[in-house]
């Protein structure tokens, strides 16, 4: 057990190496579910085998002792079992070969099912934003079902395996006995001939029973060791792609101590460029010089975990001062204040609880603490308000900030800023098309020109504008049909050994032996009978307990993707994605392929174990007296140990689930991680967690393990009542320990179903329906509402009161943390109120079902969130609009003729993430006016929103004020209060908070 844990831990950290240096290619190849079911399911195979790969030799050595032994009792005649053996042993392995390929197919299905929940449930927010969680469902389920059939028809051949397995001691025996009495008619069988004989056929049982799943599991770990070859052995990203080491000058680019800035249009090779300098492209042909230390900050900010000051200081010593004014700098000080804890606050996965103004400035602070040479920024102010950002560039990124005397490439939006570069670089179609200084670059009147002019109109905003999961039951029939098998099966096995008895006394009575032999073979016959019957009960307990198992655990699965979906927001946002992974893998490969083998086993031992204890009781009495001590002993033995195991496979769950979390984290990462030089540190983390914590369980698991073998040893050794009762005791040992690997097995099960007595959010459907066309005015009214994110914070929303008009145009702005999406998330219900109502036209939203809600408004979020399947798909999840109408879509965004340039136009895979598109080309699926667009592509969506959702009432939550000034109204929240809310005209003339903000912006009407 101890070696096969280690194994794991060394295979885990191999995959966790792996995954930090694989090239760009070979990641597009192997997505983060399927990383994921290689550190779980496929190390657990590979452990699962080592702990049983003794019985590869062990087996194989009992069977060929009994064979001896057996051949000392009824001589040559024992060849013919022999030859029953041989027969059996190759269609075994063409099962096992088949197995091998079915296994394949399904690790296939898993991998695409796990990739897709990973998908999932990393943009959870807008599957219920937009009420896609059906939809989505039904994708898992119908991947499941493939899945499920595959299992189904693997377990249709382990039946057969488990038919020749149970069949091969009878047939062993019927066939020795058969020549025995052929090769000589002299031959009668003696009750010491024969149950000794029994005994050894008996013996044979165990290692035949181990042996098939052994070589089952030989060729499933094969499929897996084939798995992990190939990833392991996948293209590496090449160090030698850019030269670190550069000393000398380059005539083309020096750009020590500069500010760079670097534009261009969605789609141009901006963050290309980039990832090119970090060695993260695929270097074809020419050179990449770099000289000295990088931090790179990403255009989709990339947080782990942990504390806030934790992601900042990145693994390095905490220096106060510096610390202190890297805080100021990235103008995190105010966001401290509004944090419950301040930088030691814990920050979720993704940073799902912060903004993403704030997650941005974190990652921005984590680059500028590193005190780097060279700075690489993708677009850090796209996510911030315009005062935040400003504070950034002077104090930070410009001429005069912190980073002064360091070498900053900055990819921006934001052409106000090039007047302070030191030198522009111009992207188009992955080319430099332009490169100078500001007045150069001017002076040329060439594509530069273009972008100056159309930055020259107005900025951007965010835009909000206003079937319950079936409950699946197990069928108990399965469960009663089996043990009905199962009995006939060791009824018919006791049958046989009475049958054996009978005749054995009857031999012992008679003299003449003629009318012995006349009789000899209509006995055999009904010996062969009772096994040939025993063989087809065998093959139908099989048969349903596969059946049956398959039912539950897809009943199972289908209970656990429902739980999941029906649980809050707020569950996803303060509790890692790996726990709810591990579910889905680990635990479920479990219940799939694990646990019906090990229920099977122990319900053969235990009617083993009943059947044995009732003959051996029924021949001698006295039996009674020793074996209810000693099963009471048993009993009180196994509740120990399996309270320890049990509690064991707990944490053991428990334990992964970090790893796999922390897994995904760097596979998210791994360029930042890259970037600033941290592989070896991240993959040190992984694993001394790994050798500490999974090491020590393993030793846990073998301390108790070998508690129960020296106290089971010495019940037995304690009886002295001849081989009936030590062949008792043997099968009541085996017994116990089935019993053990069922129950902690059990653990799996408990996992899985732990997830349906959660809280869910609200039904998505209720009988209260809003009437068909609902809403068809778009009347907001939110009446003295209240709410919090939880019961011991304050108050994220205090008293807000405010109505729109008739399909009206209102703007929301406020500074980081006033509440702006607070009031989003309550609008959708994905926060509940505490206090209050909204009521959209006539209708308090509390009243009615989720989905009736969320599916008649909408949103377009400020994060692109794109699915891994084709583009349809991801423009239309519940197919209901015709090819027709997604191409009208298309050529509103722009995007017509980007698509039918792609070979498969509408059909185009996108690969996980979007990561085959831009981060531009992603908003622009998405329709996401955020600032992460090019002044062009904002300016055709805002025209576009304008003249299709005319007869909308449209929320804009505005991270730049030149959006809101055309809106007809403004609402402006502070600290989750309203300060202001009227036109933008008559709050300028007021000269108040709203009138400050657009001071502050430079803006003048």
């Amino acid at each position: 057990m101890l070696t096969a844990v280690k194994v794991k831990t060394a295979v885990v950290g191999l995959i966790y190496k792996k995954a930090l240096t694989l090239a760009n290619f070979s990641r597009r190849r192997y997505t983060t579910g399927e990383m994921v079911n290689l550190m779980s399911a496929d190390a657990q195979q590979l452990m699962e085998l080592i702990v049983n790969i003794n019985l590869l030799w062990s087996a194989p050595f009992q069977i060929i002792m009994a064979v001896i032994f057996l051949w000392k009792e009824l001589g040559p005649s024992v060849l013919a079992g022999v030859a029953v053996l041989l027969l059996v042993i190759p269609l075994n392995a063409l099962i096992a070969a088949k197995v091998k390929t079915l296994q394949k197919s399904q690790m296939k299905y898993s991998d695409q099912r796990v990739k897709l929940l990973n998908e999932m449930l990393h943009g959870i927010k807008i599957l219920k934003l937009y009420a896609w969680e059906p939809s989505y469902q039904r994708k898992v389920m119908d991947i499941r079902e493939r899945e499920v059939d595959v299992l189904k028809s693997s377990g249709y051949l382990k039946t057969y395996s488990m038919l020749t397995l149970t069949c091969i001691p009878f047939m062993v025996s019927l066939a020795t006995f058969g020549v025995y009495f052929y090769l000589d008619k002299e031959h009668v069988l003696t009750a010491a001939k024969v149950f000794t004989s029994i005994s050894l056929f008996n013996i044979l049982r165990l290692p035949l029973f181990d042996l098939p799943s052994v070589i089952s599991a030989v060729a499933q770990t094969k499929v897996s060791l084939s798995r992990l070859e190939d990833f392991l052995f996948a293209e590496n990203l090449n160090p030698e792609d850019v030269d670190t080491n550069y000393s000398g000058k380059s005539q083309l680019m020096e750009w020590v101590s500069s500010l760079v800035a670097v534009v261009g249009q969605v789609g141009s090779g901006k963050s290309s460029f980039l990832s090119a300098l970090l060695g993260e492209m695929e270097k074809l042909e020419g050179t990449v010089h770099r000289r000295g230390s990088v931090a790179y900050v990403a255009q989709q900010a990339w947080i782990q975990n942990g504390s806030l000051q934790e992601n900042i200081l990145f693994g390095t010593d905490l220096n106060r001062s510096y610390y202190e004014l890297v805080l100021e700098s990235c103008a995190l000080l105010p966001d401290l204040e509004q944090l419950p804890n301040g930088d030691q606050t814990e920050i979720g996965e993704r940073g799902v609880n912060i903004s993403g103004g704030q997650k941005q400035r974190v990652s921005l602070a984590r680059a500028v603490y590193s005190n780097a040479d060279l700075y690489l920024l993708d677009d850090p102010l796209s996510a911030v308000d315009v005062h935040v950002g400003k504070h950034l560039f002077e104090k930070l990124i410009g001429p005069s900030g912190l980073l002064k005397s360091k070498t900053r490439v900055l990819v921006t939006h934001n052409l106000t800023l090039l007047p302070h570069a030191d030198l522009i670089i111009v992207m188009e179609e992955g080319k430099i098309s332009e490169m100078g200084s500001y007045q150069e670059l001017i002076s040329k009147r060439a594509k530069f020109v273009e972008l100056i002019q159309v930055f020259s109109e107005e900025n951007r905003s965010e835009k909000t504008t206003p079937n319950e999961g079936e409950n699946i039951s197990f069928d108990w029939r399965w469960m009663w049909l089996s043990v009905a098998a199962y009995l006939g099966q060791n009824a018919l096995a006791i049958g046989q050994n009475l049958w054996l008895s009978t005749w054995t006394a009857e031999t012992s009575k008679i003299s003449d032996f003629t009318e012995w032999q006349q009789s000899r073979n209509y006995k055999l016959g009904i010996y062969g009978l009772l096994g040939f019957l025993q063989g087809l009960l065998v093959c139908c307990g099989a048969y349903v307990l596969t059946q049956g198992s398959l039912a539950a655990s897809r009943t199972l699965h289908h209970q656990l993707l429902d739980s999941v979906l029906h649980l809050p927001l707020q569950h996803f946002e303060t509790n890692p994605v790996g726990q709810i992974i591990n579910r889905f893998t680990k635990d479920l490969f479990i219940v799939d392929i694990r646990f019906h083998y090990y229920l099977r086993s122990w319900l053969n031992c235990t009617l083993d174990v009943v059947g044995t204890v009732l003959v051996i009781t029924f021949s001698s009495p006295l039996f009674i007296v020793v074996v209810i001590p000693l099963g009471y002993l048993y009993f009180i033995i196994q509740r120990y140990y399996i309270a320890s195991s049990r509690q064991i496979r707990r944490l053991a769950g428990a334990s992964h689930s970090p790893v796999i979390s922390h897994f995904m984290e760097t596979i998210l990462g791994g360029s930042t991680i890259r970037a600033f030089g941290h592989q070896e540190r991240f993959i040190r983390k992984i694993m001394m967690w790994l050798s500490v914590r999974l090491e020590f369980l393993g030793n846990l698991m073998v301390f108790f393990a070998a508690l129960f073998v020296v106290l089971a040893g010495n019940t037995v050794s304690s009886s002295t009542v001849g081989l009936s009762i030590s062949y008792a005791l043997n099968s009541l040992n085996f017994w116990v320990r089935k019993a053990c690997e069922i129950e902690t097995n059990a653990v799996s099960i408990e996992r899985v179903c732990e997830y349906a007595n959660m809280d869910k959010e609200e039904p998505w459907i209720t009988s209260k329906r809003p009437p068909v066309g609902w809403p068809d005015r778009g009347i907001i009214e939110f009446v003295n509402y209240k709410a919090q994110y939880r019961k011991d914070l304050g108050l994220a929303l205090n008293d807000i009161s405010f109505q729109t008009r008739n399909k009206e145009k209102v703007g929301i702005v406020g500074r980081t943390g006033a509440g702006k999406s607070t009031l989003t998330n309550c609008l959708f219900r994905v926060l509940e109120g505490s206090g209050g109502k909204i009521v959209i036209d006539g209708i308090d939203i509390s009243t009615i079902g989720l989905h009736d809600l969320r599916g008649n408004l909408n949103i377009i979020p400020q994060d692109p969130i794109l699915f891994s399947g084709t583009l349809q798909s991801n423009l239309d999840p519940l197919g209901k609009h015709s090819d027709h109408e997604l191409w009208e879509a298309l050529e509103l965004c722009d995007l017509k003729s980007f698509v039918q340039s792609l070979p498969k136009k509408l059909l185009h895979e996108i690969s996980e993430g979007g990561e085959n598109l831009s981060v531009g080309q992603k908003q622009l699926v998405c329709l996401a006016p955020t600032a992460s667009v090019d002044m062009e592509t904002d300016n055709l969506v805002q025209s576009t929103i304008k003249r299709e959702f005319y007869n909308c009432t449209i929320l804009t939550i505005a991270h730049r004020l030149h959006t809101v000034m055309d809106s007809e109204r403004v609402l402006v929240l502070d600290a989750g209060r309203i300060l202001e809310y009227d036109t933008p005209h008559n709050l300028l003339q007021r000269k108040g908070a709203f009138s400050k903000m657009v001071a502050e912006a430079g803006i003048t009407r």
